[in-house]
């Protein structure tokens, strides 16, 4: 049987499904962070009309087109989305795989004539995508390479036999070697692909290397390349279905432990945790009721799982019985095996991440939140707040110099300062007399941030002993001229409180 293969690219992948989602008229387009400048990562054909083209910096786009709508790129899901593609063009082909991050294959040998032929299961496939907003060209070959090489530059079908004659007319660069290769090739005089295949092949060798021999060879089905298809994600999901309609908590508890066991048992095989699951209950009048339940960090313990969904199975309005079950993880992280133990430290671990998985379904798990200490000597960025249920509880990291106080706040004037450190100040209404004072500390401003607080300069901290009682943080602006009246009242300040 005459080996028969299907190239699919996708120019316009990642627009064609943003805008899917959320329609824009006229000229659009994705924009992707590289180094220290946004460019156009993918564009829809109302922006390419206007000179616009991927990997453009968006400035110079905006100087093209002032008016053009864009939206940030989103990788992970355009990387899905392809993904969705691969299985759905398995309607076509028993075996499909991805080519690139915007094109797949598929190996159609024996399938066309239950399409009516080759034509009209490329029409049938057009036909399909463009009814759902995806622009897309195909090109059909006997070779991998011929299909991608012809996808890439217009389309259509290659007959067999005829693989040198029906590629003859394409660019060198359709043959998927470097840059620097092909504008070799084209300085040479040969800017086709029938201008490369009536060369002798040893002085090609010898200046443009094997890898243009090998890619010329894989065009014309002299070397193989086979079509393999990546391996799908495994599916964590059980179902379980009922011989008699329940609705006692209790009973919808002991069937929800037995998936459980089914379900960590085929997490712990793929050596994963779960981070997100979800109960289904069908109930006899073909009504669904949902249960779903997040965890503060990947799991496959049972009993611990089982006691979150408590509180969910209770609101379940059971109706006149339930009689099927399902149960499935919707998101997972890696979880390798790990000693375990019973120690006060294990203990404190999963009580902690109890807690935080009770709170986080109640209230919403970027609610609960904890201080992250960060490497910055600038006292407002030494810690920041994060997620719990997303981050790690690390201790601080060790800090040589003075003490720092233990409640921090933004800067507040103090006024009638007088001496350096001031003797006498009032600050929030309160006259201060300083008793002790113990500095300076010198801290200099962060260059690689440009914070509107820190743009007086460098600052003084000293830690002050008030007579009245309250242990103060203050700061000094050298930098800062004193004589300026709007300034002057700047100099000091108070940014902290030590218990």
């Amino acid at each position: 049987m005459v080996r028969r293969l299907l190239s699919i690219w996708f120019q316009r992948l990642a627009s064609d499904a943003s805008l899917r989602i959320k329609p824009i008229e006229g000229p659009f387009a994705l924009v992707h962070r590289s180094g220290n400048a946004d460019h156009l990562h993918c564009l829809n054909r109302a922006a390419e009309q206007r000179g616009l083209h991927r990997g453009m910096s968006l400035a110079d786009a905006r100087a093209i087109y002032p008016d053009l709508y864009t939206r940030p790129a989103n990788l992970a899901r355009e990387a899905a989305t392809l993904t969705g593609l691969r299985r759905w063009v398995g309607r076509y082909a028993p075996m499909v795989g991805s080519e690139g991050t915007d094109g797949l294959i598929a190996d159609i040998t024996g399938v066309a004539h239950l399409f009516g032929g080759e034509a009209e299961l490329r029409d049938d496939l057009h036909a399909r995508l463009e009814r759902v907003g995806l622009t897309a060209v195909s090109a059909i070959a006997g070779t991998r390479g011929a299909a991608y090489a012809l996808a890439r530059h217009g389309g259509g079908i290659i007959p067999d036999g005829m693989l040198a004659q029906g590629a003859a007319h394409l660019p060198v660069s359709a043959l998927r070697i470097d840059h620097a290769a092909a504008e070799g090739l084209a300085r040479v005089g040969l800017s086709r692909i029938g201008d490369v295949i009536a060369q002798p092949r040893a002085p090609l060798a010898r200046r443009f290397g094997a890898g243009l021999l090998l890619r010329l060879d894989q065009l014309l089905g002299h070397q193989p390349e086979p079509v393999s298809a990546g391996a799908e994600p495994p599916h964590f999901g059980v179902r379980l279905t009922l011989p008699e309609p329940i609705g006692l908590q209790s009973d919808v508890m002991a069937g929800l432990g037995r998936l459980l066991e089914r379900l960590c048992a085929s997490l712990a095989q793929h050596h994963q945790g779960a981070r997100r699951l979800r109960l289904e209950l069908r109930r006899v009048d073909h009504g669904t009721a949902e249960v779903e339940i997040g965890l503060a960090r990947p799991m496959r313990d049972p009993a611990r799982i089982a006691a979150l969904f408590t509180k969910g199975v209770e609101e379940v309005d059971a109706g006149y019985g339930i009689d099927a079950m399902r149960l499935y993880a919707s998101v997972t992280e890696p979880m390798p095996p790990e000693q375990i133990g019973s120690g006060p430290t294990v203990r404190n671990q999963d009580a902690m991440a109890d807690l935080i998985s009770r709170l986080g379904n109640r209230v919403g798990f970027d609610r609960v939140l904890r201080i992250a200490a960060t490497e910055s000597k600038i006292p407002e960025r030494s810690h920041h707040l994060t997620a719990a249920a997303w981050s790690e509880a690390r201790p601080s990291p060790p800090r040589r110099g003075p003490a720092r106080p233990a409640t921090i706040f933004p800067p507040e004037p103090v006024t009638h300062a007088s001496g350096h450190p001031p003797a006498r100040f009032r600050w929030r209404r309160m006259q201060f007399t300083t008793l002790r004072a113990h500095g300076p500390e010198r801290i200099t401003p962060e260059w690689w941030f440009d914070d509107p607080e820190w743009r007086s300069g460098l600052r003084d901290y000293w830690r002050i002993e008030t007579r009245e009682g309250p242990r103060l943080w203050l700061f000094h602006t050298p930098q800062m001229p004193a004589w300026h009246p709007p300034m002057q009242a700047q100099n000091w300040c108070v940014q902290g409180e030590f218990v």
